[in-house]
């Protein structure tokens, strides 16, 4: 197998195209932005109006009333209802700031969540495109961080964060137009000390970026550690090992626990200071603005309504700093999520086709001949579609490896000119240690790697692998695998995923040709238990006989058995022999196999050692030899 290369979440490093890919995802929501849009004018106009109408309250009706007081006059209901009717305003403003404010969150948390919607689909649609080799070199945790941790930072950016950052934009960028209007003196103040609170945030937010990459990355870390060892608990019990990993955990976890501190330092800090600097703002603009209205240069209500703009000013400017932070880290997620899809695809130049196919005869000068016609339903039968005319030729299931030398990478050269050559209905054996390149020649059977045009090449029926088209090659091709993998479902769905168009028939009979049918009966729903965690509920050797029922039921020509009975102790293995011998009847197998008497009525065994075949020939040719084989099956030495 291919070396697995560790890595953790990649530092982001195009901004701005990462920014650009999200405003494609919401060009769908023109409309329904330009609501948004308006939603925040009116929620910020609202505010700032709300806000102004402080100074004719202070200067219209509180003074006047206060100096009608003061004088002995007497204050009537009358004098009220001016101001009455200017809070009346006001409350206008204020429900209507609410109501728009309401509108924008809920159109964004819409927008926001089918956006998110889309690109998981792009996501999970372009990693069912991406080759095996991507997924040799990732952990199950660095992936899955894909789908938790990084769309739920994008997810709280768009239908939280970047709604709060606009309006909180509208709403600076009206007030600062009112504060002008209002006295350009407080304003510049005004402008000074934001520019310090500006600085400070930017120095902050460079160290807490940092941070929180550094977070993203402990926590891929951390996930895939977790699901390795939850896999792999019976092994961690067995070997008493649960101390070591609990120590490695700890190791992990305290690298999550001081990223994520010193991310949250940062993040929290920011806030407090951003704060207090604004209380020291606001007093400064009170003392200046107090000094103005002695020497009479403004009056009260104007800086009471600049005072409350203040407050308005520097609310959106702390939150736009606090922002920051996590937008910067939804956009690193995001970057993280479009490398994925950006990465290239299975590459498929195939143009033979693979069809299903059903024999007919036709009379031609009084001779029956047979003829194979394309069908559209599953037959069992399949044949080669000539692109240029249609005409169809039978696949045979024969296999040919002409001087085939392959590498994972350029360094390391796994196979060494290997000679292989399977006749239609052979049975062919790969036996030799670990690592000496058996799962490597089923991996280029099934064009899960290809080879180099310069190393050698592979042909089925004659026709070169790299012609055939991929989806089709593996139609043809049945697998057993020694890690049996069973999906959430039941009995029967897990059967008919090698075939879904297979009938009850074709199931029962699948079933019954890998021996899983006794067993399936027995169980309390029988063929509509539902399996869960792997089939976890079922034993090792069950869940390898219903991966055989499963290629059964595919019923392909060519058949590849990894160690498919390593799991099935020897009695359930001499009870499925028959069916197994069924099975392969007529069609192309490739067994790997360490238990050796599995092998022995092979057509041909094929020894390898580190990468080349060091022996070949059938059981009795072999034992004759005396060489590597006949010590493999005496025990003289064994398969490390």
């Amino acid at each position: 197998m291919p070396p697995v290369k560790m890595r953790g979440t990649a530092k982001p490093k195009n901004t701005a195209k990462t920014i650009k890919r999200l405003i494609k995802y919401l060009g769908s929501f023109k409309f329904l932005l330009i609501v948004v849009f308006i939603a925040v004018v009116v929620s910020a106009a609202a505010q700032v109006a709300s806000d102004y109408l402080l100074k004719p309250a202070v200067n219209d009706f509180i003074l006047p009333l206060v100096r009608k007081a003061g004088k002995g006059a007497e204050i009537t209901f009358a004098d009220f209802i001016p101001f009455l009717r200017l809070i009346q305003k006001m409350a206008v403003f204020f429900a209507s700031g609410v109501i728009a404010s309401w509108l924008n969150q809920r159109l964004m948390l819409h927008i926001s969540s089918t956006v998110l919607y889309k690109i998981r689909t792009d996501l999970f649609n372009q990693m069912e495109k991406l080759p095996l080799k991507y997924y040799d070199s990732k952990t199950h945790g660095e992936l899955m961080s894909l789908y938790t941790n990084d769309t739920d930072t994008l997810r709280d950016m768009m239908s939280q964060t970047l709604p709060q950052l606009f309006s909180s934009v509208i709403s600076v960028t009206a007030i600062f137009v009112m504060m002008i209007y209002v006295s350009v003196l407080l304003t510049a103040i005004m402008v000074l000390t934001i520019f310090v609170m500006i600085y400070l945030a930017g120095v902050i937010g460079k160290r807490s970026a940092g941070a929180f990459r550094e977070q993203q990355y402990s926590i891929g870390k951390l996930n895939g550690y977790i699901e390795e060892m939850i896999e792999g608990q019976k092994v961690v019990k067995v070997f008493n090992r649960e101390e070591k990993s609990l120590e490695e955990f700890e190791i992990l976890n305290n690298k999550l626990c001081e990223a994520g501190t010193r991310a949250s330092t940062y993040a929290n800090i920011l806030g407090p200071i951003m704060g207090n600097l604004s209380h020291i703002q606001y007093a400064l603009v009170a003392i200046v603005g107090a000094v103005r209205v002695i020497s009479g240069h403004i009056d009260i209500g104007s800086i009471a309504a600049f005072l409350q703009f203040t407050r308005g000013f520097s609310r959106p400017v702390t939150m736009m700093s606090q922002q920051f932070n996590s937008i910067l880290n939804a956009l690193a997620g995001a970057e993280r999520i479009f490398s994925v899809i950006d990465e290239a695809s299975e590459e498929d130049n195939g143009t033979v086709a693979l069809v299903n196919a059903v024999e007919t005869c036709k009379n031609q000068s009084s001779d029956k001949k047979v003829h194979l016609v394309e069908s559209f339903a599953y037959t069992g039968q399949w044949a080669w579609k000539n692109n240029s005319d249609g005409t169809l030729k039978q696949l045979k299931g024969k296999v040919d490896f002409n001087s085939v030398s392959f590498s994972y990478v350029e360094e390391k050269e796994i196979l060494h000119d290997i000679e292989l050559h399977a006749k239609p209905g052979e049975k062919i054996a790969l036996v030799g240690s670990t690592g000496s390149g058996k799962t490597t020649i089923t991996n280029l059977l099934t064009r899960f790697y290809d080879v180099d045009d310069c190393k050698g090449t592979i042909t089925y029926d004659d026709i070169p692998l790299k012609d055939i088209k991929k989806d089709h090659l593996r139609k043809s091709l049945g697998m057993v695998l020694q890690d049996t993998h069973l999906f959430t479902g039941t009995i029967r769905e897990n059967i008919r995923y090698g075939n879904p168009d297979a009938s009850e028939k074709q199931i029962l009979d699948a079933a019954k040709l890998a021996n899983a049918d006794t067993f399936i009966r027995h169980l309390k729903k029988g063929y509509d238990t539902v399996i869960t965690g792997d089939g976890g509920n079922l034993s090792q050797g069950q869940r390898q006989l219903l991966a055989i029922a499963r290629a059964a039921a595919a019923n392909p020509p060519v058949l590849i058995l990894d160690e498919a009975t390593s799991s099935i102790d020897t009695r359930t293995e001499h009870l499925i022999e028959k069916g197994m011998d069924s099975l392969m009847k007529g069609r192309t197998v490739f067994v790997i196999a360490h238990r050796l008497s599995t092998v022995r009525n092979a057509d041909e065994i094929i020894v390898l050692e580190k990468g080349r075949i060091i022996e070949r020939g059938n059981h009795k040719s072999l034992m004759e030899k005396q060489g590597r084989y006949y010590k493999l099956y005496t025990g003289g030495i064994e398969l490390d």
